[in-house]
């Protein structure tokens, strides 16, 4: 449930920010009247993210049990490129997104209530469906009702923040909430990668299902609280393949490396605007 808690906490807040630039600016700019087709916008996209994630719940149940599993498999490693994309997005253009949201809703509001609406729904659509298929991933990784829980804990959470974020009520560096959030968040696709090997490993589209790493189910269950908070976070297994233990080190070390890189500040004469709750609604 952390680590479903914590993907939902970070994709909803990049969801609210977007959201409140978009709303600020009309606000500012005296564009009141197009505040319900940038939310007509908004709402198709949660429409549409809700969909997503309904069928992805609901196919494996149609298919085979081997089916199943490398659909998992293949999904849950799409979801890793997906995340690993998003976060290193933010990550380059986060001190510009505040300008680039605000030029193209501009573009829209000349253009007309629909175009406004597009942004609205092109803006969270991206957030949404990236929510939906990693909340998805995680989800397959763990067992029982936590997934469920974590996500309607998010939906509440994150909907409070971003609310008292816009109304000023909170001020948050969103800067350092996403740069940190992201380093946790390339752990957990970590652990989301090493959970599709293993699927595909099942069904032998890969090999070595039998060459275990190493067992300390002795020591941890899989099934104990710490196996399966572990299991939510990292993706512990307590008897890996190699090759599931290689595609977690493979990724998490250059991962990290390149994302540390990507967050330090480029040298400009002028320095950069920090991203902060205060420039969202400014």
């Amino acid at each position: 449930m952390l680590a479903t808690f914590l993907i939902g906490l970070r994709e909803g807040m990049e969801a609210a920010l977007v959201v409140s630039i978009l709303v600020a600016y009309l606000v500012r700019s005296g564009r009141r009247a197009h505040l319900p087709h940038v939310w007509a916008g908004i709402g198709a996209a949660v429409l549409l993210s809700a969909a997503v994630g309904a069928l992805l719940a609901a196919a494996p149940e149609a298919l085979g049990e081997r089916a199943e599993e490398t659909l998992a498999g293949v999904l849950s490693i799409l979801t890793v490129a997906l995340v690993t994309w998003m976060v290193f997005w933010m990550a380059r253009t986060a001190r510009h997104l505040k300008a680039g949201l605000e030029a193209r809703m501009s573009e829209a509001v000349a253009a007309g209530g629909l175009a406004v609406a597009g942004v609205g729904f092109l803006a969270v659509a991206r957030e949404g469906i990236e929510t939906a298929l990693f909340l998805w991933a995680g989800s397959t990784a763990t067992a029982g009702t936590a997934p469920l829980v974590g996500v309607l804990l998010v939906l509440a959470t994150a909907a409070a923040l971003g609310w008292t974020v816009y109304a000023g009520a909170v001020r948050l560096n969103l800067r350092t909430f996403f740069a940190w959030t992201g380093f946790a968040l390339v752990v957990v696709a970590a652990g989301v990668l090493a959970y599709g090997v293993h699927e595909l490993q099942e069904v032998g589209v890969l090999p070595g299902e039998g060459a275990i790493a190493y067992d300390v189910s002795g020591i941890i269950a899989k099934e104990s609280t710490l196996g399966t908070v572990l299991r939510g976070l990292v993706g512990f297994r307590p008897a890996p393949s190699w090759l599931e233990v290689v595609a977690w080190w493979a990724y998490v070390v250059p991962a990290t490396v390149l994302y540390a890189r990507a967050l330090r500040p480029r040298r400009t004469p002028a320095a950069p605007a920090e991203v902060t709750a205060e420039a969202v609604v400014a």
